[in-house]
């Protein structure tokens, strides 16, 4: 991924990260933050650095449960929430059918502990 996807997760998600002023309270109230290695306020950072290859390779890109909890805190309307989104979007057309899973190993990846919301925002998300 390059400098082109991060104008790419802008141009999809409709946000101006420049906006953001690292005050970090969308991290504070995001239910998924003790599971996140890269957090939502730097989420805006690496999309304004263009690091968009870190963000691919982490954990956060798929634990956001995408409660737009980051969205409503956010005092100048960032809207982490919609990069993160963005990024997957982008994340999944770069690697195409091969990220694509069988209905057969679907149920071998959820447990117990992963939060029925998660799944319902999966499915609205994915189902297209």
């Amino acid at each position: 991924m390059s400098k082109h996807d991060a104008e790419m997760i802008r141009e999809i998600s409709g946000v101006n990260p420049l906006k953001c002023m690292k005050c970090g309270k969308c991290s504070a109230t995001c239910p998924a933050y003790d599971e996140m290695d890269i957090k939502p306020h730097q989420f805006v950072s690496y999309v304004l650095r263009g690091d968009i290859e870190a963000l691919a390779d982490s954990k956060s890109l798929w634990k956001c449960l995408s409660c737009f909890a980051c969205i409503e805190r956010c005092p100048r309307n960032v809207e982490p929430a919609k990069l993160i989104d963005a990024a997957r979007q982008a994340v999944i057309r770069q690697r195409g059918n091969e990220a694509d899973l069988s209905p057969d190993e679907i149920p071998a990846l959820l447990d117990e502990k992963t939060p029925q919301q998660l799944l319902v925002s999966a499915f609205r998300r994915y189902r297209r």
